[in-house]
């Protein structure tokens, strides 16, 4: 790709300035989306939608905690004509929420529907499509064909939410796809959103611009593309630019399932892109809008950041994954998976116990160290080394004046200020460090750490719009084909943890998913804690919430991953006991996928990425899978996770978990 190629592939207004992407206006009731409207919250009952009062609400618990739009599941016509009356009690009640219907496989139930709620979602890759999961071979003719025949089914739909003002959502699911899109363009972002536009221009070919499109996927990394990719393709067409719903499927429950969201919702955000957001746990519908909300309102006040030097052009392919190439420095960059370093700066560590935090052990009868799968790499010990010797493998990174006058130079290694750096007079013989806000990183920096190959560099800013801040840097490395590993740092002055998640999930995850940064460090310094236990706590939690921004961008797999959808009025059993079971079961498979699903429709396809499936089939009944392939049908709830054990041990992927 030539320099003027780079300069026009821009999936959003700006990546050195905060601007949202200008789209159209959709009405959704009385409530907008896109235009100059905020970024709106919505989430998803999981009531049976054949419960009216419940339905109803569990609509005003979600309402009161903040949504702006409420989504109800309609899978079949008794459903659709069903939501007519919870609609009537809402507004009797004086609710006016606009509701939206969520369909798969049922063209006549969208169609209904469309006539009663204020929008329908439809999925276009189980709308006009059985997915059996086949390779199917089509020439240019007979490919055109099933087009005539999507429009032909399609069209009816988009007549009556002319007629009657709804709105739509053509939402892709990656897991969803049909097996015409994945014959013709495989499992792939491309596939995701072409099998969104094959529905938007039937819409645009009958004048209907009511729409607002998703791209959503277990996988943030897929996810992030999609929605990229999709934007830059409407701007090719020349096709309406409309409406985003940002979204990650299955993000799974508690911190786990935040970090996910924000990794791949924040990441968009960050960018301009986005229009209204929901957060999928596997919780109560009513926890996930303060999320969402947690999101959006970071951007309220963006506009006025610190200026980032603007772009000539863009370095790096961001519809597609590939890690910026670096040299390796021990066990920095290169092949290497991303590193965490603990920040006990504050700590006064002085007894072994207190590295518990960071997920080291020390036994003292056989006087030996264990780690577990959240062990810290490094730790960052400011200006103050640890005063005991530290487990093998684990060093500590203290400040230059401090490194200098410590006995140990060869487990304890020397952070840089860029005037330090220029003038030391010692260094390590193999692993030195710099760090650099990004408003340092200037033309003498940058050819003062040229032939350094023992140096990692160690980013952080103090400009709110961190994460395009950083991300300029490492613009910049790839310009001048400077190849230093660089450590990410970032430090939010005494946010509550759930905020802190959210934000630096967002920040960092949004660099990683693009292949940036080889490790990555959570700062304490900015916190008031000064009491021992409450600073262990601290640093414990930022440690967790390392390693899970890690494993949220795909970049590093330290404990098992579980997609599991959040439950609604399709779902066959308690997902939230059910996934608490599970995890109580499997939760030391490292690097293990188990997707738990409550239904068909949220089955196979949305736990695509899955290693394990555990679907319900009916009333008490599981199916299991391995990967996409059915292993065994029907299986007695109560045996489910005996027999999903069972398969994942045939398969050579089983561990007896470790007793304490």
């Amino acid at each position: 790709m030539d320099t003027a190629q780079k300069e026009t592939r821009k999936y959003c207004p700006s990546l050195t300035h905060y601007e949202r992407r200008k789209t159209r206006e959709v009405f959704i009731g009385d409530v907008p989306v896109g235009g100059e409207n905020p970024i709106r919250v919505q989430s998803m009952t999981t009531i049976d939608t054949m419960d009216t009062a419940g339905s109803v609400e569990q609509t005003i618990r979600m309402v009161e905690s903040g949504c702006e739009y409420v989504r109800i599941t309609a899978p079949s016509i008794k459903e659709a004509q069903n939501l007519e009356a919870i609609k009537k009690e809402l507004r009797s009640r004086g609710y006016q929420v606009p509701l939206i219907a969520d369909i798969h496989f049922t063209p006549n139930a969208a169609e209904l529907a469309a006539r009663i709620v204020e929008k329908v979602r439809v999925n276009p890759g189980n709308y006009a499509d059985k997915k059996r999961f086949e390779q199917i071979e089509y020439t240019d003719e007979s490919y055109q064909a099933e087009l005539e025949r999507i429009r032909e089914k399609f069209t009816p739909l988009v007549k009556i939410c002319k007629e009657h003002g709804t709105a739509m959502r053509i939402g892709t699911n990656h897991g969803s796809l049909s097996d015409r899109i994945m014959s013709r363009y495989g499992d792939t972002p491309l596939g995701m959103v072409e099998s969104a536009l094959e529905f938007l221009r039937i819409c645009e070919d009958l004048n209907y611009y009511d729409i607002v499109l998703s791209m959503k996927a277990s996988n943030t990394q897929v996810m992030v593309q999609a929605y990229r990719l999709l934007v830059e393709k409407l701007d090719e067409e020349g096709l309406q630019p409309y409406p985003l719903h940002l979204g990650v499927t299955e993000a799974g429950e508690g911190e786990d399932g935040r970090i996910k969201s924000a990794v791949g919702i924040g990441t968009l955000l960050e960018d301009g892109l986005g229009d209204t957001v929901r957060v999928s746990l596997t919780e109560e519908p009513e926890f996930e809008a303060p999320v969402a909300r947690a999101l959006v309102d970071r951007y309220l006040n963006r506009p006025g950041h610190e200026s980032i030097p603007p772009l000539e052009y863009i370095p790096k392919d961001l519809y597609s994954y590939a890690r910026r190439e670096t040299f390796e420095v021990e066990n920095f960059g290169d092949g290497n998976v991303p590193r965490v370093i603990a920040d006990v700066s504050r700590l006064k560590a002085g007894h072994y116990n207190d590295l518990k935090a960071v997920g080291h052990f020390y036994l003292p009868e056989p006087d030996k160290w264990k780690m577990n799968d959240l062990g810290a790499d490094y730790l960052y010990a400011g200006s103050s080394p640890v005063p005991f010797m530290l487990p093998n493998g684990l060093k500590q990174i203290v400040h230059y004046q401090a490194w200098k006058e410590s006995d140990d130079k060869v487990h304890c290694l020397p952070l840089y200020s860029p005037a330090e750096y220029k003038e030391r007079d010692m260094s390590h013989e193999t692993l030195n460090f710099l760090r650099l806000n990004t408003n340092e990183c200037d033309e003498t920096v940058f050819q003062a750490i040229e032939n350094d190959q023992t140096l990692v560099l160690w980013l952080y800013t103090s400009n709110e719009h961190a994460m395009p801040a950083i991300r300029r840097v490492f613009f910049e490395l790839l310009r001048r084909g400077l190849k230093h590993p660089v450590v990410i740092e970032r430090a939010f002055a005494d946010l509550p943890e759930d905020k802190l998640q959210l934000y630096a999930a967002t920040d960092m995850g949004g660099l990683l998913i693009d292949g940036l940064g080889d490790g990555v460090m959570l700062g304490v310094e900015n916190t008031s804690s000064s009491e021992h236990d409450e600073h262990i706590t601290l640093v414990e939690n930022y440690n967790k919430t390392a390693f899970g921004i890690l494993q949220a961008a795909r970049t590093r797999m330290t404990k098992t991953e579980y997609i599991s959808c959040p439950s609604c009025g399709r779902t066959l059993f308690d997902l939230q006991e059910t996934t608490a079971m599970i995890r109580k079961r499997t939760d030391h498979l490292k690097g293990v996928k188990i997707g738990i699903m409550g239904c068909i429709v949220n089955g196979p396809g949305e736990m695509a990425d899955a290693d394990y499936g555990y679907v319900g089939s009916g009333k008490g009944k599981i199916t299991l899978y391995k990967g996409q392939d059915v292993v065994k049908r029907g299986v007695p709830s109560e045996q489910a996770v005996d027999e999903l054990i069972e398969i994942i041990r045939e398969d050579g992927n089983w561990t007896e978990p470790e007793r304490s």
